[in-house]
């Protein structure tokens, strides 16, 4: 049955950007067995759905895209917020030749000004719980190659970014940033297929509850260390 955060007991809370699908609902239900957790997705009945399964949830309906209804989404979170897993994302294929600048901007857009806006307007709520934010980068974050320089771009300037909050935070609130190379979700499903593999097999990719293992890693450290990065690979490449 659902709680309110009232009625959470000594519950932590966690804010997880993307939590319907894929890497994120799965973080959602591994973090959702001990923590208070705000669903955050832009489809209300998705994270409505969502909610009324976990143990102790509540609603943040927001659209990445939109940055003022993003302020405006923030005041309903705590003044202590103890996790915030940016676990939201878009990924676009692409080559230079083909790419106008509306893709770069919806793509910069999500993966990396709301990351950025988010932080800024919870870090108060962060700080007062000594919290910690983990950031669900990606293998190309590290590097890039032909029809991938968008997707990549942005996965490096959020890479830049979460190594600078990590700095400026430094013993007030831990920073992690995960970067998994290629996980079972329908996002990968629609990459595949985009590059022409009709052979789909899931078994070779990451499971979602296998990146959910590693935020919890992340988030369990003892309180005297942090993990700053973290990679997950396929073991079948």
């Amino acid at each position: 049955m659902t709680q309110s955060v009232s009625a959470t007991g000594q519950r932590p809370v966690a804010l997880i950007t993307g939590a319907t699908r894929g890497i994120g609902r799965a973080i959602a239900e591994d973090l959702g067995k001990d923590h208070h957790i705000l669903v955050g997705g832009t489809d209300a009945a998705r994270v409505a759905e969502l909610v009324d399964q976990l143990p102790s949830a509540e609603p943040f309906v927001a659209d990445l895209g939109d940055l003022e209804a993003l302020a405006e989404a923030t005041r309903s979170v705590p003044e202590r917020l103890d996790v915030l897993v940016h676990s939201a994302g878009v990924a676009v294929t692409g080559t230079m030749a083909e790419s106008g600048p509306e893709v770069w901007r919806d793509t910069f857009t999500v993966n990396v000004y709301a990351v950025a806006e988010l932080n800024r307007l919870l870090l108060p709520a962060l700080r007062a719980a000594g919290g910690q934010v983990v950031a669900l980068n990606s293998g190309s974050g590290y590097s890039s190659r032909g029809g991938g320089g968008i997707y990549s771009a942005s996965k490096f300037a959020l890479r830049a970014l979460t190594d600078a909050l990590r700095d400026e935070e430094r013993g007030r609130v831990r920073v992690t940033s995960i970067h998994p190379g290629r996980v079972d979700t329908d996002m990968q499903v629609a990459l595949q297929a985009a590059a022409g593999n009709t052979d789909y097999d899931g078994a070779r990719y990451i499971a979602p509850a296998s990146v959910a293992a590693t935020v919890r890693t992340a988030i369990e450290m003892p309180p005297e260390s942090m993990v700053e990065e973290l990679a997950i690979r396929p073991v079948r490449g």
